[in-house]
């Protein structure tokens, strides 16, 4: 039953691209056709890497902004900016107070900043003085919300940009990573989570109301405490419905009155199957399963279960596929580079607006992360790209019905541009233009061509300022077992 729902899914996802794209035939012994795409969502990209992009390392963002992201998602460790022991009269809310560090994150910043990326700070990290609950094993502890709150508001007032005293500007705050899942925050508990979101909304939003707060960034999975498993995960749906006060069922009613206040809803879909796999296990969240979240959002908006000054964002701010080469049994090369590009696509026409690769580079053995945009080197300046690069980069996808082509893309400089659309028959053809499509503002292009073509075709974008993207075979993958690490 899951390989046929895949299936339909991915029928269903392209007839409502073809549907939504202007259609203008062309023979092939005419002049190519050019189609204008009109406004839509944007899709913007950022990176996420734990280790490189949390160095003040120019070269590191050079590199990120060269893969085509406008943001990047950096880690504010609140244990490493704070006193180990606050020292008399210490001020948590006042960033100047004696016992505050902030050489390193403001180096980070800056970096990112002087590369043209945006910073997204994700906090986390408790102080030892700061624990409501204390962590236990493995499992994280719970800060108390009123310092969470103080920390907030020392960190928004500190890069602020209002000073003058060469500090750069932030105003983008996730409020911690995976609240979810016990290694985060224990108990995972979403009365607890809600709370401190609230605190660091309060907070920030004081300092400047313009700030984004970020909310959110669900593990996909839940996983049960054991005898040989200490941790335990909430799966992301009933996390989610528990936060908002929704019920369950298709028509969501308040189950109580607590409102949380965000600007940004993010997940962390990781899938097994490809970007078009659905959640085995009801209430958690792959790719496929990002129309379900958008959702339960949406009724939390319309209940006003969620405050915000704007339109709320919906976000993932991390995902990856770990490819092969370097790790064995992961998505084989060419699949991870597919799945890069379509795992855009479905994001986008899931809701969302801004997508987070994990990461730079893969991470250096004997750690299992292998999802890089680059293999890892000995230096920055040493590291061989991987096509998944280029997929993320200039993501384009098509798909074939009856007598059309549908296609998707962005265009890698985020920008109106002329894309050809290029043809090829079977694999070693020649290269064909068969239509131009006009990016919009944002970069984004999808048209519905008139064309017949069989499985063993393939199409490209081809951009001034992009190159060409990765050609894209009209064959459908089929590798139900391959996840974001691997077989299992």
């Amino acid at each position: 039953m899951r390989v046929i729902s895949r299936y339909v899914l991915l029928v269903v996802a392209t007839l409502c691209l073809a549907a939504a794209a202007v259609s203008t035939g062309f023979a092939s012994s005419k002049r190519p056709r050019t189609y204008t795409t009109g406004p839509t969502r944007p899709m913007r990209t950022a990176l996420s890497d734990a280790i490189q992009l949390n160095r003040a390392n120019p070269r590191a963002f050079e590199l990120t902004r060269s893969a085509g992201a406008q943001y990047v998602r950096l880690i504010v460790r609140w244990r490493s900016i704070a006193p180990a022991t606050p020292p008399p009269g210490f001020d948590a809310s006042d960033p100047t107070s004696p016992g505050y560090s902030w050489a390193a994150i403001d180096a980070t910043v800056a970096a990112a900043e002087n590369a043209g990326l945006t910073p997204i700070l994700n906090i986390g990290a408790t102080p030892s003085w700061a624990y409501a609950t204390n962590p236990d094993g493995v499992n994280a502890g719970t800060p108390k919300t009123a310092a969470l709150g103080q920390f907030a508001t020392a960190l928004a007032t500190h890069f602020d940009g209002a000073n003058g005293d060469g500090v750069p500007a932030a105003n983008v705050f996730e409020v911690w990573n995976e609240p979810n899942l016990s290694l985060n925050l224990s108990p995972a508990s979403a009365s607890v989570y809600r709370a401190m979101v609230n605190a660091v909304a309060d907070s920030v939003h004081a300092v400047d109301p313009a700030s984004v707060v970020v909310a959110g960034e669900l593990d996909p999975f839940g996983h049960a405490k054991s005898k040989k498993q200490r941790w335990y995960s909430v799966r992301p749906l009933a996390f989610m419905r528990s936060l908002l006060c929704l019920s369950k069922g298709s028509h969501p009613h308040p189950s109580c009155q607590k409102k949380v206040h965000f600007d940004v809803w993010s997940h962390h879909p990781y899938t097994y199957g490809g970007p078009f796999g659905r959640a085995r296990i009801r209430d958690d969240v792959e790719l496929g399963d990002l129309p379900k979240m958008r959702a339960l959002l949406q009724a939390g908006v319309r209940l006003h279960h969620v405050v915000s000054d704007n339109p709320v964002q919906f976000w993932v701010t991390e995902f990856g596929w770990d490819s092969n080469p370097p790790r064995p049994r992961a998505a084989p090369m060419a699949l991870a580079a597919r799945w890069t590009a379509e795992s855009l696509y479905q994001a986008w026409r899931s809701g969302v607006s801004l997508l987070t690769w994990f990461g730079l580079e893969d991470q250096r053995s004997p750690s299992p992360y292998k999802s890089g945009l680059y293999f890892h080197g000995q230096s920055l300046d040493s590291l061989r790209a991987k096509p998944v690069l280029t997929a993320f980069r200039f993501p384009f996808v098509a798909y074939r019905h009856a007598a059309t082509v549908s296609v998707w893309g962005r265009d890698a400089t985020s920008s109106t541009a002329r894309v050809a659309i290029q043809f090829r028959r079977a694999k070693h053809g020649r290269w064909k233009t068969v239509a131009y499509i006009e990016a919009n503002g944002s970069g984004i292009f999808r048209a519905t061509l008139k064309l017949k073509a069989s499985k063993a075709d393939w199409l490209r974008a081809v951009a001034p300022g992009s190159g060409k993207s990765l050609a894209f075979s009209l064959t459908v993958p089929h590798h139900p077992n391959i996840g974001p690490w691997g077989r299992h």
